[in-house]
């Protein structure tokens, strides 16, 4: 039988050659050719886990924070090579999940869903 891990890094491989990832790779490119497009981008990353780690924490987000979001979302929403890197991210979202559903299922089969409801 082969080593699970040498299976992992094939896997690992085939992700990193696949058309999906090489597409996420080409939209992060050219996020990042463009300063005023990687500083929006870079904003609202900053902007999305700071608000996630005061959400994850109990605190309560303000109003202008709130506003600021709603506004920076807008902005990306509207930058079409953001938005082609988003899109691109959320494919490859979905690929690793689908990944991790098909490994995860000897143990799901043995122990039952692992869903917190």
């Amino acid at each position: 039988m082969s080593n699970v891990y040498d299976i992992a890094y094939d896997l690992e491989k085939a992700l990193r050659n696949s058309s999906d990832f090489q597409d996420l790779k080409k939209a992060y490119d050219e996020v990042n050719a463009n300063e005023e497009t990687k500083n929006l981008f870079e904003e609202f990353r900053d902007l999305q886990m700071s608000l996630q780690q005061k959400q994850m924490t109990g605190q309560e987000i303000t109003e202008e924070e709130v506003q600021k979001a709603q506004g920076v979302f807008q902005d990306v929403q509207q930058n079409e090579t953001i938005s082609k890197l988003m899109a691109a991210e959320q494919r490859m979202s979905m690929i690793v999940t689908e990944m991790n559903k098909i490994i995860t299922k000897p143990l799901e089969e043995l122990y039952g869903p692992m869903v917190s409801n």
